[in-house]
């Protein structure tokens, strides 16, 4: 079987599309964009034939059996809508959304409509989560223990929707890998705002803060905290995206610097001649798992964002041509951003508990 597949919006989509067409389950590949210019300029460089002005011109021709959505996020949960309806699989871009209405929307229409939908969480495909993945099933990390996630970025400069952008809206590159690990829901929520947002960084959604530093409470019976701070504005700090996990055992935590090395943490046996134990620490750079992938795509995971790109594309892919449901569907997709928007919630109101609603069925 072979399948279709539009890559609509080619700022971020021009990086997926060559995937696509790489990908052996994959026949034909269009692309879209906004701007004329841009899809002339992606679909030329790589030899794509068919492209289109509008997602609504897409969904409107007859024979694609997918849309790969990279849009700006005010239309993720719209968009994803439309091309669920249209009878086409959608992936698309996060966040899944940025209300629990929309989230509960959408997973209505992935259950209608009878169609795959995937958050391409990057994260979760990352050679560091895979690290981390092989560490604790590896039985290196041990009991898990805490985790910790961060996203400082600068949004200044930023096309005019990021304008006061809720920094907690955004959080799943940060949080989703503590609950692909611990293979649990965020339960509860305590957040609070930092640097109250100035005229100018002001935005849509009112008024809000430049840094979010939120503790989520993890379901289950060992008490599990992820410690998850987000910052879009007014932080003077370079760029940070990253993960660290903790275990009895050991740790991963993710590199000060972008760039850098991975540190790992080991505890040594405890012994009669010492009191406590050594940790040993050592710099990794994993690997980005393409023994994973078909051979055709395994040179795209040395790409962006931790090598995640065509782990994404034959998940995607995969779960279609297998017809069963891809490993970050709509109710996966739901678990891992609701938690961000009732950190919000918490943040506005002071850092009041927020619940979390739970998705798994």
């Amino acid at each position: 079987m072979s399948i279709d597949v539009i890559v609509a919006g080619l700022g971020f989509g021009a990086d997926f599309a060559p995937i696509y067409q790489a990908h052996p389950d994959v026949g034909r590949v269009a692309v879209l964009d906004a701007d004329p210019a841009r899809t002339a300029a992606v679909a030329d460089r790589l030899g794509i034939a068919d492209r289109f002005a509008s997602l609504e011109e897409a969904l409107a021709a007859d024979g694609w059996d997918a849309v790969h959505l990279l849009t700006p996020v005010r239309f993720h949960a719209g968009q994803v809508q439309q091309v669920l309806r249209s009878g086409r699989h959608c992936a698309s871009a996060v966040p899944m959304a940025t209300t629990l209405d929309d989230l509960d929307a959408l997973i209505a229409a992935q259950d209608e409509a009878g169609r795959n939908y995937m958050m391409m969480e990057t994260a979760v495909y990352s050679r560091e989560f895979f690290h981390a993945k092989q560490l604790l099933d590896d039985g290196v990390l041990g009991r898990l223990s805490y985790f910790k996630g961060d996203h400082l970025q600068n949004l200044d400069g930023f096309p005019e929707y990021w304008r006061g952008y809720p920094p907690m809206h955004y959080v799943t590159h940060a949080l989703s890998p503590a609950l692909a690990l611990a293979g649990t829901r965020v339960e509860s929520v305590r957040c609070l705002g930092s640097s109250q947002l100035t005229p100018e960084h002001i935005g849509a959604a009112g008024d809000g803060f430049g840094t979010e530093a939120a503790l989520f409470k993890l379901a289950g019976d060992d008490a599990l905290v992820a410690n998850v701070t987000m910052s879009f504005f007014q932080l003077g700090r370079s760029y940070l995206e990253g993960f660290s996990v903790y275990g009895d055992q050991g740790a991963l935590e993710w590199p000060q610097l972008e760039g850098g090395p991975l540190k790992e943490f080991r505890m040594a046996p405890l012994t009669e001649v010492r009191r406590g134990r050594e940790v040993s620490v050592a710099d990794v750079e994993p690997t980005g798992a393409p023994d994973l992938l078909p051979e055709a795509i395994r040179r795209f995971t040395n790409g962006g964002h931790g090598g995640s790109h065509p782990h994404l594309v034959h998940e995607f892919v995969s779960s279609i041509v297998e017809h069963r449901r891809p490993r970050v569907d709509a109710r996966t997709a739901a678990t891992w951003t609701a938690p961000g928007i009732c950190a919000h919630q918490s943040a506005l109101r002071g850092g009041a508990e927020i619940q979390v609603p739970d998705y798994s069925s």
